[in-house]
């Protein structure tokens, strides 16, 4: 029993060397059409890197500023009811909080609409297909947008919203993918990042949005302590009590402070390290790579022809 056991794992062995050899056979006999296949592959990926056009990124590092702490936060466990009366948080706003939400709103559909359209941006974001270095200016797409009228060219019939102008989905969805913003959770630090066909326009991108993040948070917080500061003098004029009178005056003291705060540096929620530079070199697309991953699919479709041809000829 255990010779003819030996023996047949001896054939199967045998077997699987021949199905080995034959394949290799196989192989070489069509190795003209493998790299056959492998050239026409590499040609096309070729051709179509060329038509791809090129993408610039340009960086800037910010740094959340810090909050200077009230103080009359030490107050916050005294004070806490009373402040929320006003809707008044008497506890230091962190820097932090400010960045992390600085962060996920520049992810936000609203703010990038807004951002988008308060700065005339729809034709670079929607319309841009490519950037005539020489003279400095971006290409777009005719059947989208004439560059000499100024006007949205594109069919309603071809667009979701009916209507030859990017709907605020489509500026949305444009926009987002050049867009790369991170935080550092060793530093603090953020990185902004814009990607596009003009390295002037990246650069321009990357300066705007630092500027429309702070305004915003400026905005927010000087109107938040405009209506809290009106609304605790209305308290004071309705209460006789003067120890009440007295905290309300103290909460008002804060609320001016941040009033204060908002008017004194452009630079309010994020502060620029290290400035957005013009790029010098392609950041995408990376050509070589391309090439050599769709010349190697090109081998590898190839050999399944031959060995397929191969297997066809032996059954037939």
């Amino acid at each position: 029993m255990k010779n003819s056991s030996t023996s047949e794992y001896m054939a199967q062995i045998g077997e699987s060397v021949i199905d080995f050899k034959e394949i290799w056979r196989a192989l070489w006999l069509g190795k003209w059409i493998i790299m056959g296949v492998a050239f026409v592959f590499a040609v096309a990926s070729i051709v179509f890197t060329l038509s791809l056009p090129n993408q610039y990124q340009s960086q800037a590092l910010l740094e959340p500023v810090s909050s200077t702490r009230s103080p009359l936060s030490g107050l916050s466990g005294n004070l806490g009811g009373l402040a929320s009366l006003a809707g008044i948080n008497l506890g230091a706003a962190g820097a932090d909080d400010k960045s992390v939400r600085a962060i996920e709103l520049m992810k936000t559909w609203d703010f990038l609409e807004n951002f988008i359209k308060k700065n005339a941006l729809e034709a670079s974001v929607f319309a841009a297909i490519g950037w005539n270095k020489e003279s400095n200016k971006l290409i777009y797409d005719p059947d989208l947008y004439d560059e000499n009228s100024g006007k949205w060219v594109r069919d309603p019939a071809e667009a979701k919203s009916g209507q030859s102008e990017p709907s605020g989905w489509e500026l949305f969805q444009a926009i987002k993918e050049r867009i790369y913003v991170s935080k550092d959770d060793g530093t603090g630090l953020i990185s902004l990042a814009v990607e596009h066909y003009s390295p002037y326009v990246a650069k321009q991108w990357v300066e705007l949005l630092v500027k429309e993040i702070n305004l915003y948070f400026q905005e927010v917080d000087r109107t938040e302590a405009k209506q809290r500061i009106v609304y605790l003098q209305e308290q004071i004029k309705e209460t006789n009590v003067a120890e009440m009178r007295n905290i309300f005056f103290d909460i008002i003291q804060e609320q001016t402070q941040t009033l204060m705060l908002t008017e004194i540096s452009d630079e309010y929620v994020l502060k620029t390290l290290s400035p957005a530079k013009i790029a010098e070199e392609k950041s995408k697309p990376s050509r070589a790579i391309i090439v050599i991953f769709v010349t190697f699919l090109g081998g590898i479709i190839g050999i399944l022809v031959v060995l397929l041809r191969a297997l066809f000829k032996e059954k037939k």
